[in-house]
């Protein structure tokens, strides 16, 4: 409650008092700790060098070393899910993120919208005399939000946050990545030719912003979520870091596994005696294709030497970041700060099993449902972590980096799916040093130890919203205790996109079903029990041994899922559930019209042209010199693009970067006021959901080429590579020009874009109109 005014107040100030106490801001304990979370994507525990890992982490290294290194560490599966779990404390379900933000389905627990009953860490320690900074991956916005005119409500500063630098959804390219600075969104300091990266841009912001807060209120604690692109997809690093670790994975990912387990054991991470488990343990009939494993001794040469690559430049990714992230230690240790900083340094579910048994060299075809291709991904093997390629590799790697464990990224109920590295470093706070720690956390955990640490409680009430109870338990008990200490935590439940487990009390149950599968039929899943307390790698299935254990284990799942909103589960395919109608801002509408100089649109907001015919109609007056991007949408790795070069008109849509480029192209163009355009018309599906029909493109009322033509059923990409008017932001969509490629020699007025039934030439007036042209 706020303070009253106690001063004096008379008719004159020379007889009055002054009280400040009722404006004073809120101050943090005296010693309070900055505190810094480190959130790397998509990393198995057995990827990392701290954990016997083949990638070598320095700075994670030297964390490490002075630190405290955890081995059962869990996060929910998947990107936004376990992120809203850093942010509010509270189950994923409970937050609304019971799936990533693009998956969103309409129920309590899979909204995407954060409930104003789980206020967030940024707010309270915002409440609590402390500056709030989060520098990277977001993915927690709703996708209909991401746009210049969108609701903020769930942006970073909105939730509790002075400062935002980075990008709003699930990934993006890290050579032009997509970026947002507090509520605005802008373009890269500087181009790759300059050397750009997104995780150099990233620790230099996160030290900016330090940097600042420190020279103006060096008293004043700091929080500072850093967030990077790595290890997410696309895998894209300086070749120098990637040369590294040239022939360092041609043993493969079978051998790997081996190798690395006893590294494990050799460094106390897993007991001696630990087994590996095999790498698909679903029944054949309920598996997901995707998911499967090639064995490594089945593969041809051209095989091995492509996926050895593709692990080589993860490799690099990851050790390029983490180099990044040293600059931002050394700068905290270089002013002082690093002694009294509470270091979180983890990743948010297991290696990510998104590349297909093949790997790929687009990211985007997993996302599509589209199948990769061997020759093609052989084709770009040189070009592998370039801004040439959207690369990640195959399901092979996921599981070896996520060994011991079963399965990886999205399965919730194998240990592959959510237990990953977490390192702890804070020389002022924790004695012990370079020691491991057995405990049972979760990543809903952390922000309970935050406030433990701090010595603050979190609200009972916020904003006149009464707050749901936090359910995390402090890891701070474990700081100073022994290694194998018992576990303070009782019970956690898992569940995403129709996976299902539960752990309680040192053994865990967990159900025999494959995500995104489209299966249903969650009544007939056969749950598996294991003892985790004796058998770390869920190797031995008890459930016949001790049924009663078992159905312990299940009654808890269910009041688990009942207090959180688990229900209803989703296992439907990917492209289903990216490609859901949501409620946007705007009412439904078949005509689009863009003008220039617009800030790139989110194709979250953009105009929706998959699977269905569509118009494009540009208007404009051209000089014999007129070239330049009309419209375009999306990248060299699926996208469309109208533009005019050496005097011709061109449309090319590429459909996910899989050469050759589906271009269409006019002849001379007469210098003049022109209508400009193309029509797709949908005739069929493909085997994969694509849209195959035929292509028309137009110069004022006649058609000058025409031809087949497929298009995308999924989403150009999921980093919101934006529609442009005018000019081409980012990555190119067509190799046939060099961004940004910005319309000139003549005026345009505006692009028109329909999705109704009508004809071209029906549309070809009122478009003019409506663009108003002089």
């Amino acid at each position: 409650m706020p303070k009253e005014f106690s001063g004096k107040i008379e008719h004159d100030i020379r007889d009055s008092v002054p009280d400040w106490s009722p404006y004073e801001l809120p101050k943090a304990p005296d010693g309070a700790p900055n505190v810094l979370i480190i959130l790397y994507d998509d990393t198995g525990m057995a990827s990392w060098s701290p954990y016997g890992g083949r990638i070598d982490m320095p700075t994670l290294d030297r964390l490490a070393a002075n630190g405290l290194t955890y081995t059962q560490w869990h996060t929910t599966s998947i990107c936004s899910s376990t992120r809203s779990t850093f942010l509010t404390g509270r189950n994923h379900h409970a937050n609304g993120m019971g799936v990533i933000m693009e998956g969103t389905n309409g129920f309590p627990g899979y909204s995407g919208r954060i409930p104003a009953e789980c206020a967030t860490i940024g707010q309270v320690l915002q409440d609590n005399g402390y500056s709030t900074f989060w520098v990277g991956k977001n993915h927690n916005v709703p996708e209909e939000d991401i746009s210049s005119g969108g609701s903020k409500s769930q942006w970073p500063l909105a939730m509790g946050f002075d400062r935002f630098y980075g990008f709003l959804g699930g990934e993006t390219n890290q050579w032009y990545p997509d970026l947002v600075e507090d509520n605005r969104f802008i373009e890269a300091p500087y181009t790759p030719d300059e050397g750009y990266h997104l995780s150099k841009d990233l620790a230099d912001q996160a030290i900016r912003m330090i940097r600042d807060q420190n020279a103006s209120n060096p008293s004043k604690p700091w929080f500072t979520w850093f967030c990077p692109g790595a290890n997410h997809a696309p895998h894209q690093a300086p070749d120098e870091y990637i040369a590294k670790y040239k022939g360092l994975f041609d043993d493969g990912y079978d051998a790997y596994r081996t190798w690395v387990l006893g590294r494990m054991i050799e460094r106390g991470i897993l007991p001696a005696g630990t087994v590996l488990t095999e790498f698909d343990p679903m029944p054949e009939d309920q598996a997901n294709p995707a998911d499967h494993v090639k064995p490594w001794d089945s593969l041809s040469d051209d095989e091995k030497r492509l996926f050895s690559r593709m692990a080589e430049v993860f490799a690099g990714f990851s050790e390029y970041t983490d180099v990044q992230i040293g600059r931002l230690i050394d700068y905290l240790e270089e002013s002082g700060q690093l002694d009294n900083t509470l270091i979180f340094y983890c990743a948010d579910n297991g290696a990510s099993g998104e590349g297909s048994p093949d790997g790929s060299v687009n990211e985007n075809k997993f996302f599509n449902g589209f199948p990769d291709d061997l020759q093609e991904n052989l084709d770009k093997i040189d070009a592998l972590g370039s801004n040439a390629t959207y690369n990640h590799y195959p399901t092979g790697w996921a599981a070896a980096f996520s060994t011991p464990f079963k399965m990886f990224k999205r399965y919730s109920q194998f240990s592959g799916g959510t237990c990953d590295p977490m390192i702890i470093h804070w020389p002022a706070g924790i004695t012990a040093k370079g020691e491991i720690r057995h405990q049972y956390h979760h990543s809903v955990d952390v922000v309970s130890t935050i406030l433990d640490v701090i010595g603050i409680e979190f609200p009972d009430v916020y904003r006149g919203v009464k707050q749901r109870p936090l359910p995390g338990v402090s890891m701070k008990s474990s700081f100073d205790s022994a290694p194998d200490a018992p576990t303070e935590k009782h019970v956690q439940y898992y569940s995403m996109l129709g996976t299902r487990g539960i752990w309680k009390d040192g053994w865990k149950a967990s159900t025999l079903h494959a995500p995104l599968t489209g299966h249903g039929r969650f009544d007939e899943d056969t749950w598996e029990l294991y003892h985790v307390d004796v058998d770390r790698s869920e190797s031995k299935n008890l459930a016949a041994e001790h049924p009663e254990k078992l159905q312990e284990l299940i009654e808890a799942f269910e009041v688990e899922a009942k207090e959180n909103f688990v229900y209803p589960l989703d296992d439907r395919p990917a492209r289903e559930q990216l490609t859901i109608e949501r409620p946007q801002a705007e009412p439904p509408r078949t005509r689009y019209v863009y003008y220039p100089g617009t800030t790139s649109v989110p194709e979250s907001v953009a105009v929706n042209v998959r699977g269905r015919s569509y118009k494009i109609i540009a208007d404009v007056v051209i000089d014999d010199d007129a070239q330049g991007i009309l419209f375009a949408h999306g990248s060299r790795f699926g996208g469309h693009a109208l533009f005019i070069k050496d005097g011709n008109l061109n449309y090319v849509y590429n459909f996910l970067g899989i050469p050759p480029e589906q271009t269409f192209t006019s002849g001379k163009l007469a210098p003049g006021p022109h209508a400009l355009g193309m029509e797709f018309i949908r005739e069929r599906a493909g085997d994969h959901g694509e849209s195959i029909g035929t292509c028309k493109l137009y110069v004022d009322d006649q058609v000058v080429a025409e031809g087949p033509m497929r298009t995308q059923i999924g989403k150009f990409t999921l980093c919101g590579d934006g529609l442009c008017v005018g000019f081409d932001s980012a990555d190119a969509v067509s190799s046939q020009y060099t961004n940004p490629f910005p319309f000139s020699g003549g005026k345009l007025l505006g692009v028109g874009i329909d999705i109704s039934e009508e004809q071209y030439l029906d549309l070809e007036l009122e478009a003019l109109a409506a663009l108003a042209r002089e």
